[in-house]
């Protein structure tokens, strides 16, 4: 027998024998009071840390106060106040020892290997005992400060005093904390015979995927009503409830495979983040290829640079009051003051404005226009349907068309419909299929624009040359990209510029159409534009390798993390569970990535490489709308707070964008004020190179 074979027999055996004890051990979903909670064996390090340093201070307090007088006190119920002193040292010293070996304990062993942390249900419920004789010292403690602490001295009354009220407060904040991690779905999960091997564990079976059934529709149901107690304010009509039902079933069919907790996927992250920037720092320096500064790739993109600017004022302006605010604190409130309860001509209309039009004076403040320069405003917002407005751009010779981005919780409604909806378009062949609430938001405004004549009134009174222009930013982005492919066959020279679309947007034969009319700009690691079903389940399986491999406790992970995030520095190379892995071994799958899965989930990939045919993915890719132009920070990622920004602006493709970025600037990239503020600075003082493309030389390097 060859050494190969041998290794591979000796693995396959290895891991045969592995999946005997898979099931024995504890996920990292910990199980106490007979059901699995929120939080890991090792989530309470943190919290007991906290704890056990306030419940030194107030032993230590007890004990000074204690010997101050000696034990002795000149007072009514100087006995109750003995007995209560001696009894609240007592049970404190419990506690303490009990969240010692709570955090000392949590400490142990890594995510997907909680071995040295299997005493840790016993020392919860040891814990949670000590909660009844605190109990009961809180309320004689109270007892006696109403009765008899009268007489006693006020530094001693006040202490109790304090006593009391912090048992209390720990008290509730226990209570909250246990509601706050409670899973209402603890109960459902596979609980397979502790020597099952998982070869004979087969979900396919009718036990199995009747079992299954029951989890999903359970966890379809509990996310139902976390929607409806959240949007408790919406008005629960049919499409409401629709909308409803189909986020639940993708929210709670996301994370439904795995036993993660969300501080594992915290640790995933920080892990993830510092694993890219180690790879962009080690790849080779990008190619510098000298254009002359007439070439007409960078006139191109010069020129719509400059455009990019100027429409991106009207995707801002749709926002109204809170980005303009949001935008100038000191000045904005002022200038606003005297504009929101005037009067104005009904020259155009305006639908659902607020009472004092704050929200159109504040767009009239950033595109600079006039009253008569607007055709119609809507400010209607609900699930599916979102604000728009019609203007006159006489500067740039268009019709514009203005969508509003994410400023709702019917908004964000919109955002989660993220199945896919066939679009068929005239001319196009293959699959088009659109984001469901986007698509459906883009209709909307399509039936306003044709079927209410807003469009043939706006250019009944404009020269022939003009023509239409939509834009907008975030969600507003992509309605605006989706109304322009329905409008594209009516409007033949229409233009769209969407300011950081969404990700999972346009099927790959609608975004090839777009190209020719949609230009996209993304401004650094914006998470938005990567945002989609297959980068989610992506990045799902990419947090499974990589906590699966690290072999450090997850309180340093995100000690690590956090301080990285706060203070830079080089990134972690911990080393993990699989350096000494042989080469053959990595065909098959790791023991930790596979604990963590509930079930065989398409998402699941082994380590194996990404081209491994057991690497399926579970939704239709999609990609961002028309040309892509990406705006990047010049310079060093990390910086003082200080230090001007400089930009470098380049073409981009759709297939860039196909991974998510782990950043602290991935939600700052995607403010519409920080969008503006970039372009702003490519096309002022111009202190910025201009890429061609960066289809050859400028892909990301992730994990």
């Amino acid at each position: 027998m060859t050494r190969s074979a041998r290794s591979r027999d000796f693995t396959a055996v290895h891991y045969s024998e592995a999946t005997f004890i898979r099931f024995d051990s504890k996920m990292p979903g910990m199980v106490v009071f007979g059901r699995r909670w929120g939080i890991a064996s090792d989530d309470l390090v943190f919290p007991g840390a906290f704890e056990l340093f306030i419940r030194v201070l107030w032993w230590i307090g007890t004990v000074l106060l204690y010997s101050y007088h000696k034990g002795q006190f000149d007072c009514n119920g100087k006995g109750v106040l003995h007995i209560y002193l001696i009894g609240l040292l007592v049970v404190l010293a419990l506690v303490i020892l009990s969240l010692c070996a709570i955090v000392y304990v949590s400490a142990q062993g890594t995510i997907t290997n909680p071995g040295s942390r299997r005493c840790m249900p016993t020392l919860v419920y040891l814990r949670a005992l000590l909660y009844l004789p605190e109990l009961m010292w809180a309320c004689l403690g109270a007892v006696w400060v109403s009765d008899d602490g009268k007489g006693c001295d006020p530094a001693t009354v006040g202490v109790v005093v304090a006593a009391v009220v912090a048992s209390w407060i720990i008290l509730l904040f226990t209570a909250l904390g246990v509601i706050f991690v409670f899973d209402p779905m603890g109960d459902s999960r596979p609980s397979a015979a502790p020597m099952e091997p998982l070869g004979v564990r087969h979900l396919e079976s009718s036990g199995g995927t009747q079992f299954l059934s029951t989890a999903r529709s359970l966890a379809v149901k509990v996310w139902e009503s976390r929607l409806r107690l959240l949007c408790c304010c919406l008005p629960q009509d049919e499409s409401n409830r629709a909308a409803f039902s189909s986020i639940s079933q993708l929210v709670s069919g996301f994370f439904s495979d795995t036993d993660l907790v969300p501080s594992d996927i915290a640790a995933g992250l920080a892990l993830i983040h510092q694993e890219q920037d180690k790879m962009e720092r080690s790849r080779d320096p990008d190619v510098t290829i000298d254009h002359s500064p007439s070439s007409p790739i960078e006139e191109d993109l010069e020129s719509e640079l400059e455009k990019a600017v100027h429409f991106m004022h009207f995707a801002a302006a749709a926002y109204g009051w809170p980005l303009y605010v949001y935008s100038n604190l000191l000045t904005g409130p002022c200038k606003l003051s005297g504009d929101c309860c005037r009067s104005r001509a009904d020259e155009f209309d305006i639908v659902g404005a607020d009472h004092l039009g704050c929200n159109f004076s504040s767009i009239l403040q950033i595109t600079g226009l006039q009253d008569r320069d607007f055709i119609h405003v809507s400010f209607h917002n609900q699930i599916y349907e979102i604000p728009f407005f019609v203007v006159l751009d006489h500067k740039r010779e268009s019709i514009l068309v203005a969508v509003r981005g994410t400023l709702s919780l019917k908004d964000a409604l919109t955002d989660l419909s993220a199945e896919c909806e066939n679009m068929p378009i005239d001319g196009v062949t293959g699959a088009c299929y659109a984001h469901k609430g986007i698509s459906q938001a883009a209709s909307y405004i399509y039936r306003k624009l044709v079927n209410d004549g807003i469009l043939n009134q706006a250019f009944s009174i404009v020269p022939h040359e003009y023509k239409l222009v939509i834009t907008g930013h975030s969600l507003g982005a992509g309605a605006a990209a989706v109304l322009a492919i329905l409008l594209r066959h009516s409007f033949p020279t229409l233009q769209c510029y969407a300011f950081s679309p969404p990700g999972g947007l346009l099927s790959k034969a609608l975004a090839d159409y777009s190209k020719d009319f949609v230009v996209s700009v993304v401004l650094g690691k914006d998470l938005v534009p990567r945002l989609s079903l297959p980068n989610m389940e992506d990045l799902k399986r990419k947090i499974l390798k990589i906590v699966s491999n690290c072999n450090k406790p997850k309180y340093r992970i995100l000690l690590q993390g956090c301080w990285y995030e706060l203070f830079g520095g080089e990134p972690d190379d911990s080393p993990s569970e699989m350096v000494s892995r042989r080469e053959e071994e990595l065909n098959l799958p790791l023991l930790g990535e596979e604990s963590l899965l509930i079930h065989q989930s398409s998402s699941y990939q082994s380590l194996a490489s990404d081209d491994s045919p057991l690497h399926t993915v579970p939704h239709m890719p999609f990609f961002l709308p028309g040309r892509v132009l990406h705006i990047l920070e010049d310079g060093p990622t990390r910086r003082s707070c200080f230090s001007q920004v400089r930009y470098r602006a380049e073409w981009s493709n759709e297939m860039a964008f196909r991974s998510i970025l782990i950043s602290p600037s991935m939600l700052v990239d995607h403010m519409p004020d920080a969008v503006l503020r970039a372009l702003k600075s490519l096309t002022s003082d111009k202190p910025y190179s201009l890429c061609p493309s960066s289809s050859n030389h400028s892909q990301h390097n992730v994990v």
